[in-house]
């Protein structure tokens, strides 16, 4: 469906579903999953013990979080640590960038981010000609929804401020963040953003769809066991349904489009069908993307899904260059 326009001229409008359905996924789509078994890179989903260990070793050893040394020529990156938390900001190294995306990563709620969520990150800057700022929130069980969500919005609203116009992108557990801010700002500061993208967004933390039965034995990455372990220790006091913490509670009449992707060897799957049918239901623009046979955050594996994904994740999160700071 095409684009009309509302009162707020950075408002897109419009409704779109996309499938990568009736074409067999790639060959390096197909290959991945056992890629990712042999690496066993579940094993700190599959149960609390391996869960609670995993939590214990990067609370004593840190991962490192700073951009990888060989990022793309064509950006520049800089660190500002003055505030709670290091803030990162990539621009492209030519050309004026319009407005500003901020980008939150996931990683589980534990993890740190890591080269694939910096090599996004850049491409949106370089290629979307537009400023990209990348919080170090702090992980579990240091940090947490009550603190990282409003901490969040609140950057985002200052980065309103700043560049004029402001989208949000997140992947998995930063999905969740991303949309539990974009709530935050609607109910708290009135603020509508004109693009969420939403990366295999975590949605409903009780985990309890039953649909997700039927889709774990096809996902070769997470697992709710041991999810649960860093769900708990995310939420700390706040309940399962609590807006911060489960976005897909939320009322959602009032908030800005959406893009969503999602593949359907996700055990996140099932949550993402019934955001996508509440947002619609409360007049909320949706751009659903749904990779048949594709993996969790397929927008940031070195696949061809994952390459066309990723252009349309840039485009969507390109700002008018009529936007000024301060309209």
């Amino acid at each position: 469906m095409g684009t009309t326009q509302s009162g707020d001229p950075t408002v897109e409008r419009g409704c779109t579903v996309e499938y990568w359905r009736n074409t067999l996924p790639s060959v390096p789509s197909r290959l991945l999953p056992a890629v990712i078994k042999a690496m066993r890179r579940n094993r700190n989903y599959l149960d609390p013990a391996t869960a609670r260990a995993h939590l214990k070793e990067v609370s004593l050893r840190p991962r490192t979080y700073g951009p990888p040394a060989r990022l793309r020529r064509d950006v520049t990156v800089t660190l500002d640590r003055s505030g709670q938390w290091p803030i990162y900001t990539i621009v492209p190294a030519a050309g004026e960038p319009h407005g500003n995306t901020v980008y939150v990563h996931g990683g589980g709620w534990v993890n740190e981010i890591v080269s694939q969520h910096w090599h996004l990150a850049s491409q949106i800057a370089a290629e979307a000609q537009t400023t990209v700022t990348v919080p170090i929130y702090p992980l579990v069980p240091f940090g947490t929804a009550g603190e990282v969500v409003p901490a969040i919005a609140e950057l985002v609203r200052a980065n309103h401020d700043l560049y004029g116009t402001v989208r949000m992108a997140g992947d998995s557990a930063g999905g969740q963040i991303a949309l539990s801010a974009a709530i935050a700002l609607r109910d708290e500061h009135a603020l509508l953003l004109p693009r969420t993208v939403l990366i295999s967004g975590a949605l409903d933390l009780s985990l309890s769809n039953p649909e997700i039965d039927l889709v774990q034995p096809t996902d070769p990455w997470l697992a709710r066991e041991g999810t649960r372990v860093f769900i708990d220790h995310w939420r700390r006091d706040l309940a399962l349904d609590h807006p911060w913490v489960s976005p897909l509670a939320a009322d959602l009449h009032g908030l800005g489009p959406l893009t969503v992707f999602i593949g359907t060897r996700d055990i996140i799957y099932p949550d993402t069908g019934l955001l996508v049918e509440k947002a619609m239901a409360a007049g909320v623009d949706v751009d659903y993307h749904e990779g048949d046979g594709l993996l969790h955050v397929y927008p940031l594996t070195p696949t061809p899904e994952g390459r066309a994904a990723r252009g349309v994740i840039v485009d969507r999160l390109r700002a008018p260059r009529s936007v000024r700071p301060g309209q």
